[in-house]
């Protein structure tokens, strides 16, 4: 795949997705303009479906939609409230953490910068940078396992982890994609460039994929 061919495929991603639905969080992002929802529907998110994702945000920002407001809820409600999200338990702690630092130390505001974002409890660079983008509209490369699987996938890039990957694409992507790569190549990883048995006869993006790692598919 040449560099150049990443504008066509862009191009094609954003005609190709309206037809799908767009991720739980970015649906959050899009409703609330609100940096502390963002953050925490992505912590909610990590390795947990969608719909589940989009349930439990609902349930628990119908609870308290602030730091100071969540840090009035027990942790065993918040618990219940959450799941079935993935390691519920532990994502309950942590939210009660990133709350209790956002109001000590941040006046109750989440913090702009990836930098900042990463002291927070249970807080990697895909959320980071997904906050960032999302919640505050400013450049970022998020990358998840649906972005590091489609880039090499597609022989973009050559990497072994995600934390490879955003170097790489930090290095290579051109910035004017760098907000929007996320929501594009997740809705489409969901949906047809799945990690096994992708569907690639029905792929509009396939004359410049390269099909690294493709063994079987549709």
């Amino acid at each position: 795949m040449t560099d150049k061919n990443i504008h066509k495929i862009i191009r094609i991603l954003q005609k190709e997705v309206k037809k799908w639905e767009a991720p739980a969080v970015t649906k959050v992002a899009e409703k609330s303009k609100d940096p502390f929802k963002v953050l925490i529907s992505c912590i909610l998110s990590l390795r947990t479906k969608d719909i589940t994702t989009a349930a439990a945000s609902h349930r628990l920002f119908s609870l308290a939609s602030s730091p100071d407001d969540m840090l009035k809820i027990p942790v065993g409600r918040i618990e219940q409230t959450i799941f079935p999200v993935g390691f519920y338990r532990t994502k309950a702690r942590n939210i009660i953490e990133i709350c209790r630092a956002l109001t000590e130390h941040y006046d109750s505001i989440v913090p702009d910068s990836i930098d900042e974002l990463l002291k927070l409890k249970g807080v990697g660079r895909k959320t980071a940078n997904l906050v960032v983008t999302a919640g505050y509209d400013k450049d970022g490369i998020c990358v998840d396992t649906h972005v590091h699987r489609i880039s090499n996938r597609w022989g973009y890039i050559n990497t072994k982890t995600p934390e490879k990957s955003e170097d790489a694409l930090r290095s290579k992507l051109p910035r004017k994609y760098w907000k929007i790569y996320n929501d594009l190549l997740v809705t489409f990883g969901q949906n047809l460039c799945k990690p096994i048995s992708p569907l690639c006869s029905q792929c509009k993006v396939i004359a410049y994929c390269r099909r690294i790692g493709v063994n079987i598919s549709r």
